[in-house]
């Protein structure tokens, strides 16, 4: 017998043959630590990005989606999600008709939004980046959004940058639409928002860790002006 004319084996000469491979889907990375330790160290490495060292409070999450009719929303976009406190709110109230896109930059807070959320109906979690989150809506085929829930750290970023995520907000908003901001300094930056929206309102939360609050801002205004 040549070295071309190899036995083939079957299941006499070979009693154990290979099983067919099987596809199985990949497993959900499950990042280790409490959701404190995740964004202190997201804080540590990545600075003016992360908007606070901690997970936002649950009075904070609730105050962020305060006053949304729940019957009229048909899609609700949040921004720079953490580890979730503002969705984990967002889930309980979501309607069948209404679709959420959650959106985070760090992988390893975006594994643990996957994890925690993962098979909710409605819900899209992406790890991308912010200023492109109308281009994420167009592949899913969500042509506006009711409301967007911005726990980004928009003052620290460089000009550039919030303007890129506020002007795309604009653009993706309904004429309706709000655009809610998470701040964990009070009113230090109200004059900022103001320059960008028409109607901008504030609401205090003492119960926060530190205490900080919500601008709620309605009515976006040009480049042009906000730039001034």
């Amino acid at each position: 017998m040549t070295v071309h004319e190899l036995p083939v084996a079957d299941a006499k000469t070979n009693p154990n043959p290979p099983r067919p491979q099987m596809h199985t889907p990949p497993p959900i990375d499950r990042p280790g630590g409490p959701d404190w330790w995740l964004m202190m160290k997201a804080f540590l490495t990545q600075g003016k990005k992360i908007a606070s060292c901690v997970p936002s409070s649950e009075a904070m999450a609730r105050k962020m989606i305060d006053g949304i009719d729940w019957d009229a929303a048909k899609c609700i976009v949040e921004l720079g999600a953490g580890t979730g406190p503002i969705t984990a709110q967002l889930v309980q109230r979501l309607k069948p008709h209404t679709r959420a896109v959650v959106i985070e930059l760090d992988p390893t807070l975006c594994a643990r939004l996957r994890e925690r959320f993962h098979g909710v109906p409605n819900l899209d979690v992406i790890e991308g980046d912010a200023t492109k989150f109308d281009q994420y809506l167009a592949e899913r085929g969500l042509p506006q959004v009711d409301h967007v829930l911005s726990g980004l750290p928009l003052p620290s970023f460089p000009k550039g940058l919030r303007n890129a995520v506020l002007e795309t907000s604009a653009r993706a908003l309904s004429p309706t639409g709000t655009f809610r901001q998470l701040t964990v300094m009070p009113l230090v930056y109200y004059k900022m928002y103001a320059r960008f929206f028409d109607d901008v309102k504030f609401k205090f939360v003492p119960w926060n860790l530190p205490p900080g609050g919500v601008y709620l801002c309605r009515g976006f205004r040009n480049s042009v002006t906000a730039a001034k």
